[in-house]
């Protein structure tokens, strides 16, 4: 390595071009110096790979809970030019669109408090979760198809949800474009029975509280206000958006030979976005964010019913609407100014959230004049936070931001470290009420697995790529 990293200041890491040989730009970690303790030697190596791939335009970047992946970092930001570049599924990963929603509550920590045990075991009881799950939907040949170009829509035209719903949703909870006859039957037979289920791993519907306020304009505008209560939930495409990617891989590994194509690391398998392996990958990841979208939608459906009866509440006395549902996991086509100039460019976030500015055409109006509202969760024994999109970060980052905690621990030392430990009494302790599928899901979540949120939204604060709204604590978690 020909050149070492480089502090730029309190919140960002310079990886220059000459670190790695055959880098076509330099790299870019938001990071202090407190998390760069922790920056593992393989995640400052991917942002380095990332930045060798053809027609990569502005900086590689990667958000401060970084860490490693596949091909790209989790927490990485690349865009590419349209004709020159490429698009790779392992800049969007596995779990397509995972991604979190936030709805709020007219309900105070004091009314859940005396119910918080019943409707934590409510939403377990009635919320499919775990690894293989299955959920209440039974896709039909018709549905499945429909699911895919719809998305969210799809969910609310069958009675999961309300209109409302879809304008506070990224994208509108449906990407155009999705073409289903580009699955394949493998990728259907794992979808058919998991749409409305939570699955596994960090995947969680979380019942907080609003512990602190720090923009209370913008938190007006939001619906949000301090003692209230609110439900995130985090979850994704499930084994069908697994499938999607495994199989379009192996076609982007082909097409790395086809196109003579040279990489640093096979995961960054990928292919020029002219081509046509990459318009059948691009379309199918499209149906695997509908998928997702309506996923997130049914789920959302389900909360809100255990909500009405638990409290005995009509749903405009409990006012559980959604605050905004965003994307961790995709690839987009969005404008740019890059130089001056506005170019259209494939965005590709992998565990990040778009953090567009002010005035943005894709906002909900009611949001125009503060920005897009950013979720970030954490672990489930310390919080969670919302904050807004601003212009830096449409100038530094392709209007992107973190997107949680980031692991600390894989989920191997995390079980090993977990050994002899009782999660659950020890979130129970610190008055959280957790229930997941099994014991292993609570020691490869548990918070000593993750990096501190806090430090994590200090930094995309302090640097001005997002700024912070509300600080949210957990009262109860349903895991897989």
């Amino acid at each position: 390595m020909a050149t070492e990293l480089k502090r730029i200041d309190a919140n960002r890491l310079l990886v220059p071009k000459g670190y790695l040989t055959g880098m076509r730009t330099d790299g870019m970690i938001f990071v202090d110096e407190v998390l760069q303790r922790d920056l593992e030697k393989g995640s400052i190596e991917q942002v380095a790979n990332v930045a060798t791939l053809p027609g990569i335009v502005g900086n590689s970047m990667a958000m401060p809970d970084v860490h490693q992946g596949y091909g790209f970092p989790i927490g990485g930001v690349a865009a590419f030019d349209l004709n020159e570049g490429v698009i790779s599924p392992g800049g969007v990963g596995y779990d397509i669109n995972c991604g979190v929603r936030l709805i709020r509550s007219n309900l105070t920590k004091p009314d859940v408090m005396p119910k918080m045990r019943e409707l934590v075991e409510s939403l377990y009881t009635s919320i499919p979760s775990g690894v293989g799950s299955k959920g209440r939907i039974r896709l039909g040949e018709r549905d499945r198809e429909h699911i895919l170009l719809k998305g969210a829509r799809w969910a609310v035209e069958q009675g999961y949800g309300e209109r409302a719903d879809l304008e506070h949703c990224e994208s509108g909870g449906c990407m155009d474009g999705a073409d289903p006859s580009g699955i394949s039957a493998k990728a259907y037979e794992r979808g058919k029975a998991q749409q409305g289920t939570l699955g596994s791993g960090n995947h969680f519907v979380e019942v907080q509280y609003v512990d602190e306020i720090f923009d209370e304009a913008a938190a007006g505008v939001l619906g949000v206000f301090p003692n209230q209560i609110t439900v995130m939930i985090h979850t994704g495409s499930r084994g069908f958006g697994h499938q999607v990617c495994t199989d379009f891989l192996e076609v982007m590994g082909r097409a790395v030979e086809k196109y003579g194509i040279t990489l640093p690391d096979r995961e960054l398998a990928c292919a020029p976005f002219s081509s046509s392996e990459s318009r059948a990958y691009f379309a199918a990841m499209k149906a695997s964010a509908n998928y997702a979208w309506a996923n997130r939608q049914c789920l959302t459906h389900w909360t809100r019913e255990i909500f009405y009866s638990l409290f005995r509440m009509t749903p405009r006395e409990a006012g559980m609407t959604l605050v905004y549902d965003v994307a961790h996991n995709i690839a987009k086509v969005e404008e740019h100014r890059v130089n001056g100039v506005d170019r259209k460019l494939v965005v590709h976030r992998k565990g990040c959230t778009r953090a567009f500015p002010p005035n943005h055409p894709e906002l909900p109006v009611r949001y125009r004049p503060i920005g897009q509202p950013v979720l970030i969760p954490g672990d489930m024994g310390r919080a969670s936070y919302v904050l807004l999109g601003t212009h830096k970060a449409m100038n530094e980052t392709f209007g992107s931001t973190c997107h949680g905690a980031g692991r600390l621990l894989s989920r191997h030392q995390a079980i090993r470290q977990a050994k002899g430990r009782a999660i659950w009494r020890e979130m129970e302790d610190k008055n959280v009420l957790v229930r997941a599928a099994g014991r292993e899901t609570l020691a490869e979540e548990m918070p000593e697995a993750y990096k501190n949120v806090s430090n994590v939204v200090d930094v995309v604060h302090n640097a001005g790529i997002s700024k912070k709204v509300a600080r949210l604590r957990p009262l109860g978690v349903i895991k897989g």
